[in-house]
């Protein structure tokens, strides 16, 4: 696990080993791994409890660096490292072995990884889309039909991408799943390695910079993904209102997000190197809303439990009810 400090004054050699660890970060990121610290922003929350909070690297965590951003972990008494993680899952699985306090992450790819850690818990909902994934063919595929291969990422990728076959009555086993990092599956696409993928942007963005085409979105054929907010049982149980504030804060800075595109672009940009263009897309493709779970979200998540256990990729079905603390936001938050 790299390091960094939160943006206060540092000596030289702290700022050696920052820049260090940035051209870290774009390294990995070019092979679609690796992690860093990312300052909360100005205003951080000094003197509040200190968590760190997982993160991935695309524009759909724009609200976590808008609160850093616009000062509002601060504003809510917490102080707040963000680490950035090349994929969500691996975001998880620092948060079951403790070296970040709380993640966002999506729920199709954390239901996935109950089995790992049944005391992960799910404390809200800061996101909902059908739009932000996208079905992606390659230049040499003229229709699904014609899919033999398809790259996927582990988690809500591949259910995507299962969902989306059986959307044209393509049986999934008849079609092999490619594993491999969002920044190789445009590359891989090019040269006809796989033949299509489902992946969030900006990966179908990238897909079409080489020649292949979006076909469609996954809320074309009904398939719909939220991002959770998360932690575990044990640090709930001693830190409730640390939790409490970072919740409160992620829904002022979800509503900013949602109200000003251009500033949650300049916050995206400036914490995650995301170019400007690809937040304001996300923001028109993404609901950005803090709220609590539904019965009818319990139903989809059943539904992906269900998916994991019928192919195999799991022993045993998941607990999604003990997971997903419904009425957590509402009664937490109050007066945080």
């Amino acid at each position: 696990m790299k390091t960094a400090s939160r943006p206060k004054i540092h000596s030289k050699p702290h700022i050696t080993r920052s820049a260090l660890l940035t051209a870290t970060l774009l390294t990995a990121t070019a092979c679609g791994a690796g992690t860093t610290d990312t300052g909360a922003g100005p205003g951080s929350g000094a003197g509040g409890p200190h968590i760190r909070v997982a993160v991935g690297v695309d524009a759909s965590y724009a609200p976590f660096f808008v609160a850093g951003a616009e000062g509002l972990w601060a504003k809510h008494g917490v102080d707040v490292d963000l680490v950035q993680f090349a994929k969500g899952g691996e975001g998880v699985d620092a948060l079951n072995a403790g070296q970040v306090q709380m993640a966002g992450n999506s729920d199709a790819t954390t239901i996935g990884l109950l089995g790992q850690n049944p005391d992960l818990r799910s404390l809200l909902v800061y996101e909902d889309s059908g739009q932000y994934l996208k079905v992606v063919l390659g230049p040499h595929v003229k229709s699904p039909a014609e899919i033999r291969k398809m790259a996927v990422v582990p988690g809500l990728s591949e259910l995507a991408a299962t969902r989306f076959l059986e959307s044209k009555e393509i049986e999934p086993d008849a079609v092999e799943f490619v594993t491999a990092d969002p920044a190789e599956i445009p590359a891989l696409t090019k040269k006809g390695d796989v033949d299509a993928y489902v992946l969030w942007e900006p990966w179908p963005a990238k897909g079409e910079e080489v020649g292949a085409r979006v076909l469609e979105t996954t809320g074309d054929y009904g398939l719909s993904y939220q991002h959770w907010l998360l932690s575990t049982s044990p640090w709930l149980k001693e830190n409730k209102d640390t939790a409490a504030k970072v919740a409160a804060a992620l829904a002022e800075a979800a509503e900013k997000t949602e109200s000003d595109p251009q500033a949650a672009a300049q916050a995206t940009k400036d914490a995650a190197k995301i170019p400007s263009a690809q937040t304001v897309n996300a923001v028109k493709d993404i609901d950005f809303a803090v709220r609590d779970f539904t019965a009818e979200d319990l139903k989809g998540y059943e539904d992906t439990a269900r998916f994991y256990l019928d192919t195999g990729k799991i022993k045993a079905r998941p607990d999604v009810s003990r997971t997903v603390q419904r009425g957590w936001f509402s009664d937490d938050t109050k007066g945080s």
